[in-house]
């Protein structure tokens, strides 16, 4: 029985989008306000979504404890009142948009899973806008 436990976390963090092979003109064509020189921020909200089978000895996919504190230990203390493009060595030659921020996050946190779990990131910008990894 496959089955999908999910787990909800947040982190404040600034970013600025810019392709620093582009000229100001053309980064503040594309990426308008999201390209102010001194940053903006966004509070995220993330959802995590781990499937699998049922463990019979456990009656669990995972453990939503252990899967908090991964979150934690991996996302929020590392992204949590950073400067993405600055504080973090993810985002350094990396645009640090809602997509590329997701894919990292899958990433990371599926270098911790059990190969057998099936891992989904959903992660908001604002509360209308958000992206999906793996689509």
């Amino acid at each position: 029985m496959k089955t999908a436990v999910i787990r909800r976390a947040h982190f404040n963090a600034a970013h600025r989008l810019n392709n620093p092979s582009w000229t100001e003109e053309k980064n503040r064509a594309v990426f308008g306000l999201c390209n102010l020189p001194n940053y903006h921020g966004h509070n995220y909200e993330l959802e995590v979504r781990v499937a699998g089978e049922i463990d019979p000895e456990t009656g669990m996919v995972v453990d939503l404890g252990w899967l908090a504190d991964l979150i934690r230990d991996q996302i929020e203390i590392r992204f949590d009142h950073k400067n993405l493009n600055l504080d973090t060595e993810e985002f350094r030659n990396l645009n640090p948009t809602a997509e590329n921020i997701a894919v990292v996050i899958w990433q990371i946190l599926r270098a911790h899973l059990p190969a057998q779990l099936d891992l989904h990131v959903r992660l908001f910008e604002t509360p209308r806008n958000f992206v999906e990894y793996p689509a």
